[in-house]
């Protein structure tokens, strides 16, 4: 027996917590967070937590390296007052395009991570839809990897997409976009995009070719994150020159950094489906094509299921 469930959060997305929290039915844990006026982040907590079952939530979102170690701060404030099982929630994964040595003299980074997240006091890891799902095997400790799929799947059925062609912006991202057309019963398409400039500068991306037939269907760019914008922007000018009636996009992570909201306004994409792993209220406002979705009636079963010794694969069977 793992004590009795407590779940606190961070500040990266306290919206999120305190819907994860709703959804558990379960108040959420009292915790001080605050900065010293030279940047440093302090952390008390505020109830007993020895002998409990923790749940740290804080997605690792811009700026990454301030909420990363808030995270830290928040394990190891755990692990020193007793918690008897600690797990760290990560509903967005910072640094996970870093998981390989692509080039020479460069880091990986994403495995620095997951051993300041071990050290710092977490015993296990709950996450959503990793960039790459390989990351799980840089922690020693157990990693409860969900995915966004079934909430996206819920919204396509309410709005009734016909004739729907699932699209891969990239060769990379192939694996997720054919699980996601297998669930949803439709053809798939891949972009070929050649990217000069290893630098991802965005005028360095081109699209070249659509592989598979699009014509006439409805089109939906389907990928994990949702950075600058630039290969779903132009991967849908290159569905609608090849004949497809409409474009959609569903990604997981919403960073849109910079100028990703006005592009996205001025491009043929009709829908953006995004979750609220980032808090993107702000963005929102300005770009009426976001269709954010919540994924803390997920996160909280997954929760639940940890916290009671059950299958949490089960989820999406």
């Amino acid at each position: 027996m793992q004590g009795p469930l407590k779940v606190f959060c961070g500040r990266a997305n306290p919206a999120l917590g305190r819907e994860i929290c709703r959804a558990l039915d379960l108040e959420q844990g009292k915790i001080d967070l605050y900065d010293f006026p030279d940047g440093e982040t302090c952390c008390q907590l505020k109830e007993n937590v020895r002998g409990a079952d923790v749940f740290v939530v804080q997605p690792t979102t811009p700026p990454a390296h301030k909420n990363l170690m808030e995270m830290l701060i928040l394990l190891e404030t755990m692990r020193r007052s007793s918690a008897r099982r600690i797990t760290a929630v990560l509903p967005y994964f910072a640094y996970a395009r870093q998981d390989r040595k692509d080039k020479p003299r460069v880091p990986i980074t994403s495995r620095l991570v997951a051993n300041l997240l071990t050290t710092a006091g977490a015993q296990r890891i709950l996450a959503m839809d990793l960039h790459a799902p390989q990351i799980q095997g840089f922690f020693d400790i157990p990693v409860d990897h969900l995915f966004a799929i079934p909430v996206i799947l819920d919204e396509f059925r309410r709005q009734q997409f016909e004739n729907v062609v699932i699209v891969s912006p990239d060769a990379g991202g192939v694996e997720r976009a054919r699980a996601f057309a297998t669930r949803c019963h439709a053809d798939l398409a891949i972009i070929d995009k050649r990217k000069p400039d290893p630098k991802r500068a965005e005028d360095k991306v081109e699209v070249m070719n659509v592989v598979g037939e699009v014509a006439g269907k409805t089109a939906v760019l389907v990928d994990d994150m949702l950075d600058t914008g630039s290969t779903i922007i132009k991967a849908s000018r290159a569905l609608i020159a090849q004949g497809a009636d409409s474009v959609h996009a569903a990604c997981t992570h919403a960073l849109l950094s910079g100028e990703a909201a006005r592009r996205l306004n001025d491009s043929p994409i009709r829908q953006v489906f995004i979750t609220n792993t980032i808090d993107t209220a702000d963005k929102q406002q300005t770009c009426p094509k976001l269709v954010s979705l919540t994924v803390a009636p997920l996160l909280g079963e997954a929760i639940q299921r940890i916290h009671e010794d059950d299958s949490v694969s089960s989820l999406f069977v």
